[in-house]
């Protein structure tokens, strides 16, 4: 049997820097921003995951390769081939995807086999197959996720090569004059027809949204409004008092140099109401009405603070009132222009009144929602009355406008044939619920940015959408953005996101695209077939609660396009494979226990679908830790329940894991990666079925085989630069391999060793790798490392300060003397990075140490950004890298001791590393010491 290039190498650091390239920016055109779904795996590393997956490594061909140069060469051609198929930019190259086709046919005798992936979600693996030339199979249980799939694979494509049917593209370009390749015939009538919705909604609703004038300084002419910024009100828990109380975060509404902009309060002490003045200049405000953590809000009239219980009951039981701040118009050269509130615009916003409510429950409980101890009932509650009057009204437009796309589309004469989206219907009535499926991708899409959840991000004046994370917690005061205008988020922008990714929609073999329970993938999926798939990430993302925010406006929308995939009220829940205990009355185990089956039985079924000459492989990505303890030796260990599980249910599918590496998968930018510790990678596991005579082992064999071998893998993890955040995780991938390839572990006692104990031995041998790293610190670091782990940079005793010194072979007046201690009052103390000397230069140091490289590498990248901070990688030389696998280590020191911003310090140096690398190795002109005169 073969082994195949992700078997044995892969160019994991182009793959890595495109697939973070790629997350950087929204990119016109990608599959991403046609739809929001959660975790989508980058397109470039699936592209070069299934690539790798059916090229052989030369190694296996010593026919054609017999020596080892030779393979080499060839393996460098193959990377050459991958790194210029990861790049988004490629993506649409046909020399390059003609190359890469070739390569797979080759490898494969030209008996290609379909993809099958049954978790589909996003739809990029399947995607990237198809853009590779391959068939395949694509499912998932959510209806939403099933959607996005068949409208990228399925409806899209196969309208490819179709001039566009609308009047307005001109009658030469109809008749065939214009160049109409791919799917850009139907891109042209998504953004034609998304005019028409666009300009009928401003009939039906756009007196709800009125013009206001400039300010004099700023012309004073009418304008459009681009925004509303409002808070929730309540009333004050002061019997003495009962006035309106705003629940507001702060007086601030834009905090940028030059364009600041704040409100003050103004108070009616008749009405007990509250009204709002607005200046623009650079004063800071007094605090607003939040008081601290939590729903705590102070009063303006009695001062009295109505605690978070009371606040919640007033949402319960009586909802929450609106009080409008400010408005944000459009000035000159589209330039925000901040405007006091007015009675008017409060009013037309508040007697706004929809023909129709997306009135279905949210859940009592879910994974990633937090508002309903608010009040927050059903997903109406989502938005405010001008919202939902404008949501229901495109909803309306674009049911209305379907009927009108397939008379255009008879008109032309488009093939009254069998192309249908569901069984019985004409081309013509095909095409026109297309068109009508990518128009409710940019409603669903507005119902992201248009909901009383978006924040307005002072700083930066800018608007958050909803879903910056996997979840929906409380907002207080939220940014309401016109949908009708040219405000960022309003409707014909998104449906030119969307119209943009329709257009580059790759054509190729057909995929079989399923709304399916993946328990059941057997009975419809393809045998001898290649397995690439991303699960459910254990309990992390409650995919199916968030989605149906988007499914309450999709299936009235498109019921009567797609009756059978929008027949139930809200998304299926019961059968979903992940671990939610509200979903089994609170029980985390049973919990488990449905994931941890489930997820087997998945698996079970794809070993026997899966071609025999080729791996499977999963990408996995979950960062969850908790103490227990080990069976085996009575410790304590540290196990991940998430890996815990799915990689019990690889092996109990009779798995054996051959491969790993760690893929870059997520943008450092994100909301959640920002000041955290968030995952940045997720880890593809390769697997072959296990050889039924796979050999016994006992805890000492498998201690043993992990010791000597995850040295090297740990070399491989840091010289790829992998992420501290994700080192621990991605260890994981070449401990499990050594535990999978037995048929069974057993323990001293005779019993079979569990994963988790498996786990935490993974984890205390990496422990004991990077501490053994220590060897390559001076002496002094050694010691600074010993006392960090155990004061941190408080005050210590001199003399367990001194005893600490001898066991390192150090003085602690020499570490004085480094620059990197203080010794006074029978106290000692490691120095803060901030306290060590501004002017430090490592070519003059005569005390250099790793430590202070270290501290002041992190320093220096975060006040003067990556050129100054590679100046000091270039002039250590050679112990930069060792400053790098310090870092490392004392990330793994700050995670374990719960230091999340000093965590987060070590690993954004770590992170950045790359970028200062390539800067150190640019030509300089300066004079000083060469890196040679540092070197170690």
């Amino acid at each position: 049997m073969n082994k195949k290039l992700i078997e044995v190498a892969l160019p994991l650091e182009a793959i890595n820097k495109e697939s973070a390239h790629e997350k950087s920016v929204p990119r016109r055109g990608h599959p991403a921003t046609m739809h929001l779904w959660w975790a989508r795996r980058p397109l470039a590393a699936s592209r070069a995951v299934l690539f790798a997956s059916l090229v052989d490594d030369p190694s296996s061909q010593p026919e054609r390769f017999p020596t080892e140069e030779e393979q080499d060469t060839e393996r460098q051609r193959l990377f050459d081939l991958i790194e210029r198929l990861a790049r988004w930019e490629n993506s649409d190259d046909l020399a390059t995807l003609a190359e890469a086709r070739r390569a797979i046919a080759a490898a494969t005798d030209g008996e290609l086999p379909p993809v099958v992936d049954p978790f589909a979600g996003g739809g990029s693996i399947p995607l990237e197959a198809r853009r590779l030339g391959l068939s395949g199979f694509a499912s998932d249980l959510n209806p939403v996720a099933a959607l996005i799939s068949a409208a990228m694979l399925n409806y899209g494509p196969r309208f490819a090569h179709c001039p566009p049917v609308n009047a307005g593209t001109g009658p030469e370009q109809i008749q065939g004059t214009a160049d109409w390749r791919g799917t850009a015939g139907l891109a042209a009538d998504v953004r034609y027809y998304g005019e028409l919705v666009r300009r009928a909604a401003d009939l039906r609703v756009g007196s709800l949204y009125p013009e206001i004038d400039l300010p004099t300084e700023y012309g004073g002419r009418r304008t459009t409004v681009t925004a509303w910024l409002w808070a929730r009100t309540i009333e004050c828990s002061n019997p003495a008092c009962r006035a309106e109380l705003p629940l507001l975060r702060s007086f601030s509404i834009s905090t940028k140099k030059g364009k600041e902009a704040r409100v003050e309060p103004v108070l009616d002490r008749t009405t007990k109401t509250v009204a709002f003045e607005l200046h623009r200049d650079a004063e800071t405000p007094e605090d607003a009405t939040k008081v601290g953590r939590g729903a705590n809000f102070r009063c303006l009239f009695c001062g009295e603070t109505s605690d978070a219980e009371y606040v919640k009951t007033q949402g319960m039981e009586k909802g929450y009132g609106q009080r409008l701040l400010g408005i944000i118009g459009e000035g000159k050269g589209r330039r925000r222009v901040y405007i006091a509130a007015t009675e008017e615009h409060e009013q037309t916003a508040l007697a706004a009144k929809a023909t129709w409510l997306p009135d279905t429950p949210l859940p009592d409980k879910a994974l990633g929602f937090r508002i309903q101890p608010y009040g927050f009932r059903q997903h109406s509650d989502l938005f405010n009355s001008r919202q939902l009057a404008a949501l229901t009204a495109f909803s309306d437009l674009i049911r209305e406008q379907i009927s009108g796309i397939r008379d255009a589309a008879l008109e032309r004469g488009l093939p009254d044939d069998n192309i249908a989206l569901e069984d019985g219907g004409e081309g013509a009535r095909a095409y026109a619920e297309t068109v009508g499926i990518f128009l409710a991708f940019a409603l669903s899409k507005l119902a992201d940015w248009c909901n009383t959840f978006c924040t307005f991000i002072s700083s930066e004046q800018q608007v958050g959408h909803l879903f910056t994370e996997q979840k929906i917690s409380m907002v207080w005061d939220y940014c309401e953005t016109n949908p009708l205008s040219n405000s960022v988020g309003n409707f014909l922008n998104h449906v030119e996101w969307v119209s943009a990714t329709v257009e580059r929609l790759p054509t190729g073999p057909s995929t079989d695209v399923r709304q399916l329970d993946a328990r059941r993938i057997s009975t419809s999926a393809p045998s001898n077939c290649l397995v690439a798939t991303d699960p459910p990430y254990y309990g992390n993302i409650g995919y199916a609660d968030l989605s149906d925010v988007f499914y309450a406006w999709l299936r009235p929308t498109l019921s009567g396009t797609l009756p059978d995939l929008f027949s139930t009220v809200l998304t299926p829940k019961q059968q979903e494979l992940i671990a939610a205990p509200h979903l089994f009355d609170g029980d985390e185990e049973r919990a488990k226990r449905h994931f941890e089956e489930g997820i087997g039985d998945v698996f079970a079924q794809l070993r026997d679908l899966q071609h025999p000459g080729y791996p499977l492989t999963v990408v996995y990505g979950f960062r969850q830790s908790e103490s227990s303890r080990d069976n085996g030796s009575g410790e304590s260990i540290v196990a991940s329940t998430g890996w815990e599980t799915l990689l019990s249910a690889l092996i109990k599918a009779g798995l054996e894991i051959t491969g790993t590496w760690p893929v870059r998968s997520e943008r450092g930018a994100r909301s959640r990666a920002l000041n955290s510790n968030a995952l940045a990678s997720s880890v593809v596991l390769v697997c072959r079925s296990r050889l039924g005579d796979a050999p016994l082992a006992t805890r000492k064999d498998f201690v043993q085989a992990l010791r000597s071998e995850l040295p090297e893998a740990l070399r491989k993890l840091q010289h790829g630069n992998i992420a501290p955040v994700d080192l621990a995780q991605a260890s994981i991938g070449p401990g499990m391999s050594v535990f999978s390839r037995y048929g069974r572990v057993v323990e001293a006692d005779g019993t079979p060793m569990p994963v988790r104990s498996a786990l935490g031995l993974i984890n205390k041998a990496l422990d004991e790798l990077l501490s053994e790293q220590e060897g390559d610190f001076d002496t002094e670091t050694r010691w600074a490392v010993s006392w960090y782990e155990q004061f941190g940079l408080d005050d210590g005793p001199f003399g367990s300060a001194e005893t600490l010194s001898k066991a390192k072979n150090t003085a602690l007046n020499g570490l004085v003397s480094a620059g990197i201690v203080s010794s006074r009052g029978g106290k000692v103390r490691l120095l803060d990075r901030d306290e060590l000397l501004k002017t430090w230069d490592p070519s003059t140091d005569t005390r250099l140490t790793v430590w202070e490289i270290v501290q002041h590498l992190v320093r220096i990248l975060a006040v003067s950004g990556e050129v100054e901070a590679a100046r000091i990688v270039r002039t250590v030389g050679g112990l930069a890298d060792v400053a790098r696998e310090l870092a490392y280590r004392l990330y793994l020191v700050c995670e374990r001791k719960g230091w999340s911003k000093e965590a987060a310090a070590y690993n954004g140096l770590v992170v950045a590393w790359p970028e200062l690398a390539r800067l150190a190795s640019q030509p300089t002109t300066t004079t000083g010491p060469t890196q040679e005169q540092l070197k170690v």
